[in-house]
């Protein structure tokens, strides 16, 4: 990582060959340590802030905006009764209500893993009149959900955050959607919204949201003492699954398995020990 850094300070870069070599650090460092990634991405933007023109700092500024960070794990059940009954099964957790979301229709229940991070699960709101569109997680096609629950894909996929919504659309938009404001409570947030409302690539690849000046609810969440400590996805065809994580810029990809799929594994430290969640 130094050697590109150092190699920012030493040159007089115009903004074309800044943005060059930012791209040669990402295959770079991508290539070495995925998870290094981010870290490494914050302090490079800090470096040729400082050696590169003013348009260009802004540039990378706003590629980092654009980065896109894990937010939280997604259980889809037919209904939370089942849902939590699962998670209890895997983790030894009755997770905490969540709340209701008059724009899709849905309910969920919430376990914090981390600062940032948590899994929800999620389900039909029997109570609730059917929204107007499609509702959001596939949970429009009832008849798939089951089928899934039943095939054990329980753990469906993740929602990634970003600060920069309508950039990544834009980029993205027959995969991920166009942004819909959506509510829980007295939360607000925007989040990528597909037309039939299933998950992108079945699934390989995030939702995508942006909670506002707020950031993530996480820290405000009970903490039971859960934390993610890996997510893996299983997927016939790992290297087209790792380019399209590298395509939607994911500051930590997942890691990517050979096999049946798309099915994701969480592994998950709690107070009595490493879980598994599927």
């Amino acid at each position: 990582m130094h050697d590109f850094e150092g190699a920012v300070l030493e040159s007089d870069l115009t903004p074309k060959e800044g943005m060059k070599l930012w791209a040669t650090a990402c295959i770079d460092l991508h290539s070495r340590d995925p998870k290094d990634f981010r870290r490494f991405l914050i302090r490079f933007i800090s470096t040729c802030g400082r050696a590169c023109d003013t348009r260009t700092s802004r540039s990378f500024k706003a590629a980092d905006a654009r980065m896109l960070t894990l937010d939280h794990l997604v259980v889809v059940a037919p209904d939370l009764a089942e849902g939590g009954a699962h998670v209890w099964a895997c983790l030894g957790f009755d997770m905490p209500e969540g709340g209701r979301h008059p724009e899709m229709g849905t309910r969920n229940h919430l376990l914090r893993l981390g600062d940032a991070v948590f899994l929800e699960v999620i389900a039909v709101d029997p109570e609730a009149p059917a929204p107007p569109r499609a509702r959001w997680f596939g949970l429009c096609d009832p008849a798939k959900v089951r089928a899934d629950w039943d095939s054990g894909r329980r753990l469906r996929g993740f929602v990634a955050r970003t600060d920069d919504l309508d950039d990544v659309l834009a980029a993205q938009g027959d995969l991920l959607g166009e942004a819909a404001t959506m509510t829980r409570g007295t939360l607000s947030w925007r989040f990528g919204l597909r037309p039939d409302g299933a998950w992108p690539a079945d699934g390989a690849a995030p939702c995508m949201m942006d909670w506002g000046p707020s950031g993530s609810p996480a820290r405000t969440m009970p903490d039971l003492g859960a934390r993610l400590d890996a997510l893996v996805l299983t997927h016939p065809d790992p290297d087209a699954a790792r380019q399209l994580h590298t395509a939607l810029g994911l500051a930590e990809p997942p890691e990517v398995v050979r096999g049946d799929g798309p099915r994701w594994t969480a592994r998950i430290t709690t107070p009595s020990g490493p879980r598994t969640l599927t």
